[in-house]
Formats: structure tokens, sequence, C-alpha cells
């Protein structure tokens, strides 16, 4: 008798920008950049950002207030610049050996950009919750961001 494979948790986000997919691929790349966004909630603090943007290249980003700092990092799978970037995720410092995929598609459209967004893997449901709060602010900011450019 087989066995039914279960998937792990996941989630999804997709945007629209009114803007190139060069400039939301520079949000996601460049490190000045993404430091202007980055974060679950408006307003972060962002205190290191590395980012190697080649496949094999690592990164690290580190931010939160003070003394409750967080640290994401990953190495990056996919760099088609504009068109998609996939990275490995995990938070070094809790839980590194919980490692998710996280894969971004730029889609040039008539009026500028739709974003696809797909952060895959979660060791659980808990997990995924978590990141969607964490997401979801995270791309309130991004969008300020780009409708700023």
């Amino acid at each position: 008798m087989e066995q039914a494979k279960t998937e792990k948790p996941f989630l999804t986000i997709d945007r629209t920008y009114p803007v190139a997919p060069e400039k939301v691929w520079r949000a996601w790349t460049d490190p000045e950049a993404l430091k202007r966004w980055w974060g679950p909630e408006p307003g972060t603090r962002v205190s290191l950002v590395e980012l190697d943007v080649r496949v094999g290249g690592p990164f690290r980003i580190v931010f939160g207030p003070t003394g409750a700092e967080h640290e994401a990092a990953g190495v990056y799978q996919v760099v088609d610049k504009p068109r998609k970037l996939a990275f490995t995720w995990c938070w070094p410092n809790s839980t590194p050996e919980r490692v998710s995929l996280v894969t971004i598609q730029f889609m040039p459209t008539a009026g500028g950009t739709e974003l696809l967004f797909r952060h895959d893997g979660f060791f659980d449901q808990a997990a995924a919750d978590g990141h969607k709060r964490g997401w979801t602010g995270a791309f309130g900011s991004l969008d300020q961001y780009l409708h700023s450019l």
C-alpha cells in the first residue's frame, strides 16, 4: 500500500506595480533599495544587507529593533534578471535546520509589473502563518516604496 505524500505548507502573494520589472527587480537585489522597504512592518530598522546576487551566492539580512534583531539568510538558486529570482530561506540564529524556498517572478504588463511570490516548504502550518504575517507587512512597505518611484 502506497502512502500519500503530504505537501508542506506554502504561501503565495501576487502584486501589480506601476513600474518596469527592472525597478521591481532592483528593490529585491540592491542592498540600498532593499533597506528602504524590508521588514514585517513599516519603519523596520535594517542594520545589515549582504546580497551576492548570483546562482550559489549567499544573502544575509539583519533587521528589527536593536537587541531583538532577526537574521534571515539563504542562497540564490535562480537569478534570471529581471524575470525570476529564487533563493533558499532560513533563520540561522533560531531554526537553521528549517530551510524553505522563495520564488519570485517579475512579469511585464501593459502598466508595469505583476509580481508572483511563492514561499514553499514550511516546517508546519504555524511557520507558514507566521511568515504570512511577516511577508504581508513587508509587501505593504514594498508597495509604498515602488509607488514612490
